[in-house]
């Protein structure tokens, strides 16, 4: 059985593992850092360009080979399993959460207080922007209020969201340019971003991307990187609650398992497989998994649902550069503790009309009048609006083994079923009927009418299943991420968040993140 053996080994690779070993390599010139990740690498920026255009010609997977087809998870919405993580391809948006996200028990008699206080979180969200590289401005709202500018200028806005901007502010609702990870001006040797509009699979390096961080750690061996290693389980130690090993298999040598030893573990597996990894180490010492002594582990699985729309009005709005850039308003991010609770974000994304090679009533369009039949259509403006909300996980929202579904190596999958506490589900008719009343409001303005709807059946940017707190029996860890029942281990990034707010988490995480690894 190979061994190797470190200061610190990180499990995972995605943006809270990178942060992580980031922080360790500055605040520790010569920690011995070790990475495990199930998934391959993608570093080669050549092939990308590839790969990106076989995705524009085909509509090809942009990252061939970033699965693992045997490691699944029912109820999963996202299966990326590479170096990097899901951030290899994600859209960049680094929005914050609120104060009240972190004060809901004590503020609307809801769900669950976070164990930080606002103005710490606050000021690593400043750190986590800085190391990120986020472009955006001032919110118009006094609540948004920060104690630092962003690192870059926000990103420009295209005609078509002044456009639109002007036609949604007729409703009384302010917006700005929605912040991003993508450089308006050169930072941290990353380009400026051409708009090109295909950030899943960015082709200059302008979008953030934890792979290539991860790239420079290894170039100046400040970590080392074992990829293609799935960790089967951890080992603790024969009598007390330190964990001294983790125990993985390389996919090329099944046969040969490896054993990984370090003084301190952390499991940044993001929020289905960091769960999913504790429960699978169960023993008969620890007979419920590794630091579930409160049985919440891979419980409160959470998330936020969403309601979208597609409107149409009267707005020049053509076919034009970066179409995956949006407004966005945090006027909804709190409510009067008083009145009803509903909070969510309010996103506007341009929907520009495409040439068609035929009309409403079937006759070809060739030429001037393929041109004059766009042309037309593009005096009525469309836009797509989206509004995620604020929900909260019930404690049976959660994620178990699946005996009955197993990979390779006869480990049992995790299956997720999320289920919302009862107070969300009394308030879900009132809370559509707030945000489809926003939709009509639009609709007032401009000639405008609502084309269509969208309710989403499913729980996105998913958090939980570790959460943290300051009770050993209410929480997995504290607000560090350190295990209540494992000292040497930490647990980061989503599966530590209570609840899952009303925006993308990510920058959240990065934020949490770096104040775990300033802990360690």
């Amino acid at each position: 059985m190979p061994r190797y053996e470190s200061d610190v080994c990180i499990i995972g690779s995605g943006i809270s593992a990178t942060l992580v070993a980031q922080v360790l390599a500055e605040r520790k010139p010569g920690l011995s850092i070790q990475l495990v990740e199930a998934g391959r690498s993608f570093f080669d920026q050549t092939r990308r360009r590839e790969w990106r255009q076989r995705a524009l010609d085909y509509g090809e997977n942009p990252y061939p080979g970033d699965v693992i087809e045997d490691q699944q998870a029912q109820g999963i919405i996202s299966r990326t399993q590479a170096v990097g993580g899901l951030a290899i391809h994600f859209g960049g948006v680094m929005q914050r959460f609120s104060e009240e996200d972190t004060r809901l028990e004590s503020m609307y008699g809801l769900a669950y207080d976070w164990p930080i206080e606002w103005a710490e979180l606050e000021r690593y969200y400043v750190a986590a922007e800085k190391r990120i590289g986020v472009a955006g401005e001032p919110g118009p709202y006094p609540e948004d209020r920060r104690s630092e500018p962003y690192p870059m200028p926000a990103m420009e806005l295209t005609w078509n969201l002044q456009q639109l901007k002007t036609w949604a502010e007729k409703t009384g609702t302010r917006f700005c340019s929605t912040p991003v990870c993508k450089n308006t001006v050169p930072y941290d040797g990353r380009n400026v971003c051409v708009r090109c509009d295909t950030c899943n699979m960015c082709p200059t390096g302008a979008r953030y991307s934890p792979d290539l961080q991860l790239r420079r750690l290894l170039d100046a061996k400040k970590i080392a990187l074992h990829d293609r290693t799935l960790v089967r389980r951890l080992i603790v130690d024969d009598t007390g609650s330190r964990i001294v090993a983790a125990q993985g298999v390389h996919e090329d040598r099944p046969d040969d398992p490896a054993e990984y030893r370090a003084q301190t573990f952390v499991i940044a597996a993001g929020y289905a497989w960091s769960s999913h990894l504790l429960l699978l180490s169960a023993t008969s010492r620890f007979p419920n998994g590794l630091a579930n002594r409160s049985g919440l582990v891979g419980r409160y699985m959470g998330g936020h649902k969403f309601i979208s729309a597609i409107l149409e009005m009267d707005a020049e709005i053509y076919p034009g550069m970066f179409g995956g850039h949006s407004l966005v308003s945090r006027r909804f991010f709190r409510c009067d503790p008083k009145g009803f609770f509903v909070r969510h974000d309010f996103r506007v994304w341009d929907a520009a009309h495409q040439p068609r090679l035929r009309d409403e009533n079937g006759k070809l369009l060739l030429g001037d009048a393929m041109m004059d039949d766009w042309r037309a259509r593009a005096k009525r403006g469309r836009a797509r609006v989206r509004m995620y909300y604020d929900v909260h996980p019930d404690r049976d929202s959660r994620l178990t083994l699946d005996p009955s579904r197993k990979n390779r190596h006869g480990d049992p999958l995790p299956a997720i079923t999320h289920q919302l506490d009862a107070a969300t589900r009394a308030r879900e008719d009132r809370t559509r009927q707030h945000i489809l009343g926003l939709y009509d409001e639009l609709a007032k303005h401009d000639n405008g009418r609502i084309i269509s709807t969208q309710f989403g059946d499913y729980l996105d940017h998913p958090t939980g299943g570790c959460r943290m707190g300051t009770d050993p029996a209410d929480s997995v860890t504290d607000s560090y991420g350190r295990t209540h029942d494992h000292e040497n281990l930490w647990v980061v990034g989503a599966p530590t968040l209570p609840t899952g707010g009303c925006a993308n988490g990510t920058l959240t995480f990065a934020a949490l993140t770096i104040r775990s690894a300033e802990k360690m």
